[in-house]
């Protein structure tokens, strides 16, 4: 006789992981329940890429030293990202599932590394694999929770993408306090009206970023904006590994690194390339973006096909 009781579909992260075996260089899961690993799952399938139409583009906000800027909810929506305040479905608890993978796993990376345990990089192997995309919403839904205080960094310096797909217009940020000492960083943070949630722009863009990333200057910074809040957690857009040298610089002033691969194109190859290239970081969990719901499974475990568009 069959066994009637449904089998419980493994989050976004544990697909991930089965699918790409790298458990020689990617740290398991802490504390993670044993009925959620305790089966490799059988490979969802995956969404056919669709093409998708430019946006219209629209007025950006400016935002102002001190103030409080706008995140427009129906420009969220359109763009098929979190909503705060929406009802709860797929997306929302996909992203509930990953942050708490996340917050379990920094709770381990404290004890080895003290406050870098609250940063977390997140990047790609390749452009257009959905990293920015992620880090929005995983942005969106840490801000959530009610002890903590999320800032989202643009560190895509080539191609900086965070503040223009939530209507805000760029400003001084991360590259401008590597440059010059004389910029106070916290000056350069723009708070948003999403509860907890604040954005850190890429900044003026200079041949030298890597340079600058590399820099000592860096890691003061960073400790800077742990120490101001200890709520705070910082999430990186970093760029994608193997187009850009400053992500696997970045690296190694994090405490985790989210590595997006796209289940329908990202290969064995170029994601063992990148995990390499990310060895300044001890805990590296994949994330699976691009696959479609699998009937039978856990009703909210897919992203329906959504994924980043191209630029």
């Amino acid at each position: 006789m069959s066994d009637p009781t449904p089998r419980k579909r493994p989050s976004l992260l544990e697909q991930a992981a089965s699918r790409y075996d790298f458990n020689d260089r990617i740290r398991p899961l802490d504390d993670v329940p044993e009925e959620a690993t305790a089966e490799a799952p059988t490979a969802a399938p995956v969404a056919s890429p669709k093409p998708e139409a430019r946006p219209v583009a629209k007025p950006r906000t400016v935002p102002r030293p001190g103030s409080e800027v706008k995140i427009d909810r129906a420009l969220l929506a359109e763009r098929g990202m979190l909503v705060p305040g929406a009802p709860i479905g797929a997306l929302v608890e996909e992203f509930r599932l990953v942050k708490r993978q996340l917050l379990t796993t920094a709770r381990g990376v404290r004890v080895r590394a003290g406050d870098l345990s609250r940063t977390i990089l997140v990047t790609s192997a390749q452009p257009d694999d959905g990293k920015t995309y992620c880090a929005l919403n995983l942005a969106i839904s840490m801000a959530a929770e009610r002890d903590l205080e999320i800032l989202l960094i643009d560190a895509d310096f080539a191609k900086p993408d965070v503040m223009a797909r939530l209507g805000l217009s760029e400003g001084r940020g991360l590259l401008d306090a590597l440059a010059d000492p004389q910029v106070e960083l916290e000056s350069c943070i723009v708070r948003t009206d999403i509860q907890h949630l604040s954005l850190l722009p890429c900044g003026t863009k200079s041949n030298a970023d890597t340079e600058l990333v590399a820099s000592a200057r860096t890691g003061e910074l960073i400790a800077e904006l742990l120490a101001a809040d200890p709520r705070r957690v910082l999430i990186f857009d970093s760029p994608p590994v193997l187009a850009a040298s400053p992500a696997a610089a970045l690296a190694h002033h994090a405490g985790q690194v989210m590595l997006v691969v796209r289940a329908d194109r990202t290969g064995d190859g170029e994601l063992r390339e990148a995990v390499d290239l990310l060895d300044g970081c001890e805990d590296i969990q994949l994330l699976l973006n691009a696959v479609s719901f699998a009937p039978g499974g856990r009703r909210f475990g897919s992203y329906y096909g959504q994924q980043e568009d191209a630029s």
